[in-house]
């Protein structure tokens, strides 16, 4: 690196000397020091050609300006005069200006006067070196005779160091200087053109300066490329040699325009010459031609010096890219030999069985396959030399590196290597185990299937004992050696468990043998002397030594023993290679569907908000990418930070994934937000599907399919946990993690539920309210339905309808909801399905009837004492018993609310336990929502009856007209119909109220003042020998309360007493409607003994009496 950093200071410093010498050279060629006019600079004065240079030479090379006759020579100022003959002298070489000028001074046609002003202004401001000065006098007499006298007088006054000769004639002047170097207009043969020399001068000062400033521009350039530092990043890098070679480019650019300049003048100051080969070029002429070509070698050589120099920049740029290429090869691969070494240090198990040894050493092996990054450490280290080969600048740095990749790729390899052979010396200890186990368990069998009678002949035994000698001949390498040698040649790969097993196996073949001991010494015994027949006997299974791979629950005898002790390891290898393919198959499609998403974030939804993109995209896709993505980069997120790195990290115990699940439940919710976006973003996409947008994005990314097929990856990605965790809990009975995965793939369910729920939900039309004020939604579905409607008092019963409608009911919280199912239209989610409110049941209200007469899918609900009744038949008799179960929850909860309303009042009021146990002992026969209807009563009244300061707040009555008692202000009181929610309200005005201190009231608290006389609505069924039968329009007395929960009446019409429950007995005095009130006949007191406005299936409404 340092030698090349002092090369390029040696080829700048090489550059800026050369270029600086061509800048001399320009400056030596121009005389730019001595005159720093151009002909650009004083075009007009020189155009006015008073004095020019003519290109002819005197006699010794002395260069000639004529002054031509020029009337208006007086006018000429002396700045213009002076820059004219600066510039003039400063035209032809050094050479010829050291001899001096010749003047030429044309006054033929002028006067004496203009003469002498001539040369006195030539006298006082020529800025050359004179060698001779003639001038050319006035031809008429006059003139010429005062030019001869007066030249003679004046003489003196012109102060020239040179002679100043007075010519007649042009023939004298032909005497001094050859015609050949003179103009026509002085009787030469030179031809001259003046505009002609102007813009040859011109040309070749522009061309000049261009080359001049070429060579400092390249200069420049060439400090400001041996000045850039190098990057250390490739894009960097990348642009930075984009950036210099465009900038020499424009550079080379520059030069061919000021080398083709310099062609076209040379090409114009050769003109004469092409027109006429025999054409004489004069000395100014021969001067330009041969500065022109200085010029242009000038050039030459300042290219020649930048492209030297660019070479060099142009190799050290991209040996840099070169060398951060391999650089960021080098990161990848050691970052991959760090894996590969991590992943090998994995592969350090022998296996439980020979089928998992395979299994372990078929997956090193493909793992070895799929890894490449053998074969690319050693692409890179061979790259690496051929930097080095071809004298890269950062040798020292590649070389380390380089060493280092072979010596890791090495260690990886003879790893790899290790790790094979340690494996195949795992799979042959362990298919020894396997064969040596099969080879004493055909020995079991063939001990236990010997036939015990043949055995007790001479040549039975013989035959039998032949049999064992063949099979303890044929071992071969089915029996183990001794332990020691085992531990020694497969020291390497015994671990515990290893030694554990190869010892069971070992004292199996042992007691196996002592076995074949046994037998053989018997059978010897037999073959060699028959005495009385023995009856030998199979081994007990209880003797045998059980292989380590057997169950407990396997048969020790025969084939049977063999079978169950392979099978069973067999089958739960098989389940834990199921499990560990589908929680492969979980995290392969896991990342690639993190990939799909970031895919469709980058290249559509960024797509959106680029400027480039923004003329494809049509008006109604405008601002709409919430609408079109929903929350699909909150879900992108969530998976690539969080899911799927926890869910790798059960790669090697997929059985406990479960866990995952359950702990990020809450988070996979979000799924539920896309799924209620989804049917918006589907009909936008209908809307623009066929834009130039959306394809455009497609063809960029090489999609096969529309963007609408990916939109739906989360929806089918959240119904695919689902059939992998069922996949997964089939593998793994009785695993440690099964009842995760059970409570995870009911949790998935749940959630697919809620958002098929909530898909639904969002469709219902026409209810004027909030639907998130019914409480969570708990079930949906499609029902046919009945209603039955009691009209007046009677019990009369009508069918409104024979024909069932159908309804799609939404059980809430606090709401059931009946709606009307519309038909589908559209396609894809622009098909679901809408649905039309029709009517909605208050929970509080509602009453069910489990089993309908003659269907067991059918059930009831009613509501205001079975005055509304809807018989709901389900589609099945399990979706019926799911519903009625659920409803039946929502009542008990109803009911556990209210009994905690009624111990609160109990811890604050002294008097309430008795009221609240005799409610509950009153209203336990009865259905849930019909006993939280009457205690809500019995607590209206109690609060009524002795603590209104309490009640009134919170319950405040309507109009008393025509009241004028206590107790008929409690009993319309008592009318009312109230809910939890208002004696909620109790709860909360418990500062404000202060109750008052009473006493019970009579009529309830003893049956002594119970005495009240009542007329009856509707007849009564005795039930039993000791109840009492009544008809509409008797007149009872209660008498007294049993300890049954019986009253004790007396019918009056026909003086006979008996007893009657007091649910029945609430039935034949309780309103349809309304709370109904006890009242004594004897005004005594009032007793509410109320109950709730619904009524239960097994008992009849009456309408209300009075006594």
């Amino acid at each position: 690196m340092i030698l090349w950093m002092k090369t390029e200071e040696m080829a700048l410093g090489e550059l800026l000397v050369r270029l600086r010498t061509v800048t001399q050279s320009i400056d030596e060629i121009m005389q730019l020091d001595s005159c720093p006019l151009r002909a650009a600079d004083i075009t007009p004065d020189l155009q006015k050609k008073f004095a020019f240079l003519s290109g002819g030479r005197g006699d010794n090379g002395s260069p000639i300006i004529v002054f031509p006759e020029f009337p208006a020579f007086g006018e000429i100022t002396d700045k213009e005069f002076h820059n004219v003959l600066t510039y003039l002298t400063s035209v032809p070489s050094l050479s010829s200006t050291g001899v001096g000028f010749i003047l030429v001074i044309d006054r033929r046609q002028d006067r004496w006067a203009a003469v002498k002003g001539t040369l006195l202004r030539i006298a006082g401001s020529f800025p050359g070196n004179l060698q001779l000065v003639l001038v050319l006098r006035p031809t008429t007499l006059l003139q010429r005779t005062l030019s001869d006298i007066l030249f003679k007088f004046n003489k003196d006054e012109f102060k020239m160091k040179v002679p100043v000769i007075m010519l007649s004639s042009i023939t004298e002047l032909h005497s001094y200087i050859d015609r050949t170097q003179l103009t026509q207009e002085l009787g030469g043969t030179q031809e001259y053109c003046h505009e002609k020399w102007i813009s040859h001068r011109t040309a070749i000062e522009g061309f000049a300066l261009m080359v001049k400033k070429t060579a400092q521009t390249l200069q420049s350039f060439g400090t400001e490329l041996a000045e850039t530092e190098l990057p250390n990043e490739i894009q960097a890098t990348t642009i930075l040699l984009s950036t210099h070679t465009s900038k020499k480019e424009r550079m080379k650019e520059d030069l061919l325009v000021a080398l083709g300049q310099g062609s076209r003048l040379l090409e114009s100051i050769n003109e004469p010459v092409v027109r006429d080969p025999d054409h004489n070029m004069n000395q100014d002429e021969l001067e330009n031609l041969a500065t022109v070509q200085r010029l242009l070698s000038q050039l030459d050589e300042t290219e020649r010096a930048f492209d030297e120099f660019w070479v060099r920049h142009q190799t050290k740029l991209e040996q840099c890219l070169q060398l951060r290429h391999f650089e960021h090869n080098y990161r990848e691969v050691r970052a991959l030999l760090d894996q590969v070494s991590e992943k090998l240090a994995t592969f350090s198990e022998v296996g439980i069985s020979p089928a998992h040894a395979d299994h372990i050493f078929i997956e090193l092996t493909t793992y070895e396959e799929k890894v490449c990054v053998l074969v690319r450490t050693a692409a890179l280290s061979q790259e690496g030399d051929e930097l080095i080969q071809k004298s890269h600048y950062a040798e020292d740095s590649i070389q380390p590196k380089c060493s280092e990749l072979r010596t890791i790729s090495e260690t990886v390899n003879n790893n790899l290597r290790a790790k094979k052979d340690h494996l195949l010396k795992a799979r042959e200890l362990h298919h020894r185990l396997e064969r040596a186990s099969k080879w004493v368990d055909d020995g079991i069998y063939l001990l236990a299937s010997q036939p015990v009678d043949k055995c007790q002949s001479h040549e039975g035994a013989e035959l039998a004992l032949q049999e064992l000698e063949r099979y303890l001949d044929n071992a071969g390498e089915n029996q183990l050696t001794d332990l020691s040698t085992i531990w020694k040649d497969y020291e390497a790969v015994l671990n515990q468990q290893f030694r554990d097993q190869v010892e069971k196996v070992f004292q199996k073949q042992a007691s196996m043998q002592e076995m074949f001991d046994k037998r053989r010494v018997s059978l010897k015994k037999l073959a060699a002397k028959q005495t009385r027949p023995v009856q030998p006997v199979a081994p007990r299974p209880e003797a045998f030594i059980k292989s380590p791979l057997s169950s407990p629950g396997q048969s020790s005898h025969g084939r049977t023993l063999h079978s169950s002790c392979s099978a069973e390891p067999f089958q739960t290898f098989s389940g834990f290679c199921a499990l560990q393919h589908v929680m492969n198959e979980l995290l392969e499609t896991e990342r690639a569907y993190v990939e799909e998403l970031l895919c469709v974030l980058q290249g559509y939804a960024s797509e959106m908000d680029n400027p480039a993109m923004s003329h494809l995209i049509p008006a109604p896709l405008q601002n709409k990418k919430e609408v079109l993505f929903g929350n699909m980069p909150e879900i992108y997120h969530f998976h690539k930070r969080t899911f799927l790195r926890e869910l790798e990290q059960y790669t090697d115990c997929p059985e406990l994934v479960g866990r995952c699940f359950l702990e990020r439940m809450t988070d996979l919710q979000i799924y539920e937000k896309y799924c209620h976006n989804k049917p918006r973003s589907e009909s936008l996409w209908r809307q623009c599907s066929d834009c130039a947008f959306f394809q455009e994005c497609q063809k960029k990314l090489e999609h096969k399919l529309g963007l609408d097929s990916y939109l739906l990856k989360p929806v089918q990605r959240i119904t695919k946990y689902q059939l992998l965790l069922k996949e997964m809990l089939k593998y793994s009975k009785g695993c440690e993690g099964a009842d995760d995965l059970q409570d995870a793939l009911t949790s998935i369910v749940g959630i697919l539920k809620a958002v098929n729920d909530s898909m639904h939900l969002i469709a219902i039309t026409g209810f004027e309210g909030n639907l998130s004020e019914l409480g969570k939604l708990l079930m949906q579905g499609s029902f046919s339905v009945w209603t039955e409607h009691k009209k007046g008092h009677a019990k009369v019963k009508d069918l409104a309808r024979f024909k069932p409608m159908q309804r799609h009911l939404f059980l809430h919280e606090k709401a059931l909801l009946f709606c009307k199912r519309r038909e589908e239209n559209g396609e894809g989610y622009e098909k679901a399905p809408s649905y039309s409110f029709k009517q909605s049941l208050n929970m509080r209200a509602v009453g069910i009837t489990e089993n309908a007469k003659g269907d067991n899918k059918k059930f009831e609900i009613w509501c205001n004492s079975r005055e509304e009744v809807y018989i709901v038949q389900a589609p099945t008799a399990e979706v019926k018993t799911t519903w009625v179960n659920e409803i039946r929850k929502v009542l008990t909860t109803q009911l556990e609310e209210c009994r905690g309303t009624f111990m609160y009042y109990e811890s604050h009021y002294e008097s309430f336990s008795i009221t609240y146990a005799l409610a509950e002992v009153m209203f336990q026969h009865l259905p849930f929502s019909l006993r939280i209807d009457s205690l809500l009563t019995q607590l209206t009244f109690f609060l009524n009856s002795f603590c209104p300061s309490v009640l009134s707040p919170c319950f405040p009555s309507e109009s008393d007209e025509g009241v004028t008692s206590p107790t008929s202000d409690r009993a319309a009181v008592a009318k009312k119909r109230f809910t939890l929610q208002g004696f909620s309200n109790l709860k909360a005005q418990k500062g404000n109220c202060k109750p008052e201190i009473f006493h019970y009231p009579p009529d309830i608290s003893s049956s002594a003042s119970c005495a009240g006389k009542y007329t009856v609505t509707a007849e009564y069924e005795i039930g039993g020998a000791q109840e009492l039968s009544v008809k509409s329009g008797d007149v009872v007395q209660l008498v007294k309360e049993g300890d049954d929960g019986q009253w004790l009446v007396r019918n009056l019409n026909t003086s006979k007493e008996g007893w009657i429950p007091a649910a029945n007995l609430i039935n034949l005095i309780g309103k349809s409607k309304s709370c109904q009130s006890l009242t004594s006949s004897e005004g005594s007191g009032s007793g509410n003994l109320s109950t709730s406005s619904s009524c239960s299936e097994t008992y009849t409404s009456f309408s209300d009496i009075k006594p």
